[in-house]
């Protein structure tokens, strides 16, 4: 009795703790633009605020013409190399990519056969955990959130490292590869710990096989029976390469950045990338274009009917079904507005693979979607430059159609985009910036100074 008098009581005063936290917190709209803040780190336009240079990523979405934006078909380039050739340079070749792309994304440089051997030997090497890391830190201490589960092994793993603060390039290099390498399991074993305690699912554990790459080992864990086909292994390896890098003002890698400036540690600054990701306008979007999707299937009865699944996007953009939030997730990116090169990429392959699982009535409706969704969006909102279908737009239908779990979508994202925060970490230290802190302007108007007696 005497704890719910008490939680009564404490419920009451939160709640009068949260109203003048919200008041202190508000800051009048018209000063951002009275100071010209450019929120976000973004001009109206779209473009990017310049912050920072960079050798790993590049993303072209428009040219400057007579200083106007002309909006152009979007490329994607990690080191200069154009992602179409990089996919089609191992797609041909009938071999993974996600590896070469770590060396590429690391190194600067496409390996040679000899090196690419000798890169996925080390990496092979490392795939193991640190003894009982597994059963103390994961099976032991299960998380309803992988994200969170990941970004807590990493800091741990701090522990296991006799030169944990040393961030000379070699040490940060070690470092990071042996993320690389240890990531994929630390995503695998949350998931299945996760499953086990909070889904009443058997506790199935499958060591890395050194033999197999990242994408075969994360399907061979993830899988009780560990079999996976030669198409579903290298449409989730081509998913991984996608997801690597895109430059250095997305919000994950620019947390890096700030980090790394610091000076702080490896494990930190990837734990704060981590976190970043974990962040719905981040890493969260694929699961929630799934999640559309489902709704758009309850509520459209004829999937191939334009007329029909227009008539519902319209409804959601205005905000009156779904989630009301007015948001086609999928359609759109910040960067982007004629094409995402990496939707492009997807779109091309996921056909097969709808074919392999029987399931071509939802890829159809998926492509239904990506043709309507812009059009709806033009009609209804006041745009400043053109909308069209991300990443995220096929990468959970593929997700979905490899049989992993929801809360393994945005992992996989973290799993992939390491190997690009690591060519970050190392590229701030090389080049010995100073540390990052931009300005912020106070807009609190100045008070005197009240005697405790004297407050009201």
């Amino acid at each position: 009795m005497k704890n719910r008098v008490f939680d009564n009581f404490e419920e009451k005063i939160f709640s009068s703790l949260i109203q003048k936290a919200e008041q202190a917190s508000e800051i009048e709209v018209d000063h951002y633009d009275k100071y010209i803040v450019k929120r976000g780190l973004r001009d109206i336009d779209g473009r990017g605020v310049l912050v920072g240079l960079t050798n790993i990523g590049e993303v072209h979405a428009y040219i400057i013409d007579e200083d106007e934006i002309v909006p152009v078909p979007g490329r994607l380039l990690y080191r200069g190399f154009d992602i179409n050739d990089i996919v089609n340079g191992f797609l041909n070749d009938n071999r993974y990519g996600f590896e070469e792309t770590c060396y590429l994304l690391l190194f600067g440089e496409l390996p040679t056969t000899e090196e690419l051997s000798a890169f996925k030997a080390m990496a092979a090497n490392h795939q193991k955990l640190p003894g009982f890391f597994a059963r103390d830190m994961i099976l032991e201490s299960p998380s309803k959130d992988i994200m969170n589960l990941l970004a807590r092994s990493v800091l741990v793993l701090y522990s296991y490292d006799d030169r944990a603060d040393d961030i000379t390039v070699a040490n940060v290099l070690r470092q990071c590869l042996q993320l690389i390498a240890w990531l994929p399991s630390l995503a695998v074993y949350g998931y299945q710990a996760y499953s086990h305690y909070h889904g009443n699912s058997s506790l199935v554990l499958h060591s890395p096989q050194p033999d197999l790459s990242i994408a075969e080992n994360i399907l061979y864990m993830l899988r009780p029976d560990s079999n996976f086909s030669e198409l579903e292994a290298k449409l989730l390896d081509l998913a991984l390469v996608l997801h690597a890098e895109h430059g250095g003002g997305n919000n994950s890698s620019f947390v890096t950045h700030v980090l790394t400036s610091s000076g702080t540690d490896t494990y930190s600054v990837m734990a704060a990338a981590l976190g970043s990701l974990k962040g719905p306008r981040h890493g969260g979007a694929n699961a929630k274009v799934v999640h559309m999707f489902e709704n758009i299937k309850e509520n459209v009865k004829d999937w191939n009917d334009e007329d029909e699944i227009r008539n519902y996007l319209t409804r959601i953009i205005k905000g009156e079904v779904y989630d009301r939030s007015g948001l086609i997730y999928g359609i759109g990116h910040a960067v982007y507005s004629i094409s995402d090169p990496r939707a492009l990429i997807l779109r091309n392959h996921v056909e097969e693979l709808a074919q392999e699982k029987g399931m071509e009535k939802e890829y159809q409706l998926y492509a239904n979607v990506e043709k309507l969704a812009p059009q709806a969006i033009g009609e209804l909102r006041q745009i400043y430059k053109g909308v069209s279908a991300n990443v995220d737009f096929y990468s959970g239908l593929i997700y979905r159609m490899l049989g992993i779990p929801m809360e393994m979508f945005t992992p996989l994202f973290a799993v992939a985009r390491i190997a690009g925060w690591s060519a970050h970490r190392i590229e701030e230290i090389v080049n010995a910036g100073k540390i990052i802190r931009p300005a912020y302007k106070c807009v609190a108007r100045r008070r005197d100074y009240v005697p405790m007696g004297l407050r009201e």
